[in-house]
């Protein structure tokens, strides 16, 4: 699978006093970008998908932020996914904030499916067939 790249302009409501990025739109801007390349890349479209009772959650994630962005500032936003090593019903997504070429965050989410209705973990048919070409993530601890 192909890296996914968004573009963004930091908007002013989403700064502090200072102009800074609040903390909370770091992630904000990571589940805007991976929840398009879910949809655009892997074809998994959530209401679709609910409608259907299946859902697609997270089940963790970290994010390590290097440097602030400022209100006003043009950034990119990057997603690939990769398969667990050891559990079958995981995805998980690296995605980096850059900003003029440099690193701003790294995030590790880690998401899987679940019936609307309870159940255990899964990932759909369709999923499971597209990702059989997907690198398997070797360890959780580097980023």
């Amino acid at each position: 699978m192909m890296e996914y790249i968004k573009k963004y302009i930091v908007k002013e409501e989403h700064t502090d006093w200072q102009g800074n990025m609040e903390g909370l739109y770091y992630p904000y801007y990571l589940e805007d970008c991976r929840h398009a390349y879910i949809k655009e890349i892997l074809c998994f479209d959530f209401e679709e998908e609910a409608r259907n009772g299946i859902s697609m959650v997270l089940s963790n994630y970290r994010i390590q932020i290097l440097r602030s962005l400022k209100g006003g500032s043009n950034l990119s936003v990057s997603c690939t996914v990769f398969r667990d090593k050891s559990a079958s019903t995981l995805l998980h997504f690296k995605q980096m904030i850059t900003l003029r070429g440099k690193i701003v965050t790294l995030g590790l989410f880690s998401s899987t499916c679940t019936p609307s209705n309870g159940g255990r973990s899964f990932l759909p048919p369709s999923l499971n067939r597209l990702l059989s070409r997907v690198p398997l993530l070797e360890t959780l601890s580097n980023f």
